[in-house]
């Protein structure tokens, strides 16, 4: 059981009771905090050669559990690096005045402007260029709902290529990218489609933000270039992580919670110790409706002409299949752990699959082996069992 599992295991009626949590926030946390239970299924596997015995317990796969939502993000970012034509791409953050993040907060449907916003205004750019050849850049955009301190702060990191491929296949570059423009039309498009989502009852607020966000919403640009070469690294880092993992976690007493994070405004490293249940508040608000899309792609990235198919990608279809091979649970876990979770500990021989557990009653692991072999005794020959 990690940190995180026993705050939330712990304050688990008090989160129910006092923050009444959203269907998919419970269904998330529920299945957290039995990521790993052997009550809730996995698999048996025995060594034919020295008769030794393992059970490995099935997973969540949530994205808010620390360790799958790690999985969750390398396989995101695989399947994001796939994508990557062979160019250099900028990294653009688009945030948003803070008197919005409550609308946000509130209607999290809200969230889809975010992205139509930023969708339409790099398209927009690209096409001011040249009308007539209308370039079409990749864009890939996230969605994060929370700065470093985990407080609601929704923002869309945006990775887009330096240049656009033509209708005609013509590929142009673009270096210079104008971020007085992005800013100006990234606030007159999101509150113009907020408008017309919220009615008139929201004329007071535009108008407000508009005088008090003059040189429209920030655009923030990282100042290295994302060079194909690295672009798995890159993805990975600023467009696939969780929201916090448990080694920013220092300490838990049972009542507070202490975890520290690197400032966004100066880098100055912080600690922070607040009451267990605003922790929990804290993380589980960022737990998005079920079947969002925190992820997606537009221009060249969500294209499938077969003129786009000749642009080289920066990531090739051999080295792309050797990557999806090592998604695989066996060789993630070798990959990430540096052990084989087959190989028989006793004999380093591969352990073969026995059997399945999947939404088993709830069952002591010592009665869970002895079933298991003596159903495998049944059913193996002889000169193949394992006995122990």
């Amino acid at each position: 059981m990690n940190i995180l599992q026993k705050i939330l295991i712990e304050h688990y009626e008090e989160m129910i009771y006092l923050l009444r949590p959203r269907k998919s926030i419970i269904e998330n946390v529920d299945k957290m905090i039995h990521c790993g239970d052997p009550s809730f299924g996995g698999a048996m596997y025995c060594c034919t050669k020295c008769n030794e015995w393992k059970f490995t317990p099935f997973r969540c796969h949530s994205r808010f559990c620390p360790s799958c939502g790690n999985k969750y993000s390398i396989d995101r970012t695989t399947s994001m690096a796939s994508k990557v034509i062979n160019v250099q791409h900028r990294h653009c953050v688009f945030t948003i005045a803070e008197e919005l993040r409550s609308f946000f907060l509130k209607d999290r449907s809200l969230l889809n402007l975010l992205f139509s916003s930023v969708r339409s205004v790099v398209l927009r750019m690209f096409h001011k260029d040249n009308k007539a050849k209308n370039f079409t850049p990749g864009v890939i955009c996230v969605l994060h709902t929370f700065g470093r301190d985990l407080k609601w702060n929704p923002h869309i990191h945006c990775l887009i290529s330096e240049g656009g491929f033509s209708d005609d296949g013509f590929w142009r570059s673009k270096n210079h990218f104008n971020y007085t423009l992005l800013r100006d039309s990234f606030q007159t498009a999101l509150l113009n489609e907020l408008q017309a989502k919220l009615g008139d009852s929201f004329k007071k607020v535009k108008s407000s933000i508009y005088k008090n966000h003059k040189n429209g919403f920030y655009v923030y640009a990282k100042p290295r270039k994302c060079n194909p070469n690295e672009v798995m690294k890159y993805i990975g880092r600023y467009l696939g992580r969780p929201v916090i993992a448990t080694s920013r976690i220092d300490q838990y007493n049972g009542e507070n919670v202490t975890f520290h994070y690197n400032r966004h405004e100066d880098d100055k490293y912080v600690v922070e110790t607040i009451p267990a249940i605003e922790f929990i508040q804290r993380l589980i608000q960022h737990i998005p409706e079920k079947h969002f899309k925190m992820i997606r792609y537009y221009g060249l990235y969500a294209r499938n002409r077969k003129l786009d198919k000749s642009l080289h990608r920066a990531i090739s279809k051999q080295h792309h299949t050797f990557l999806l091979s090592q998604r695989r649970w066996r060789n993630s876990i070798s990959a990430s752990f540096g052990y084989d979770p087959l190989q028989c500990p006793c004999c380093k021989n591969t352990m073969v699959l026995v059997e399945i557990y999947y939404n088993h009653h709830r069952v002591p692991l010592e009665e869970l082996y002895q079933k298991a072999k003596e159903k495998y005794l049944r059913k193996r020959p002889p000169n193949k069992l394992c006995t122990n």
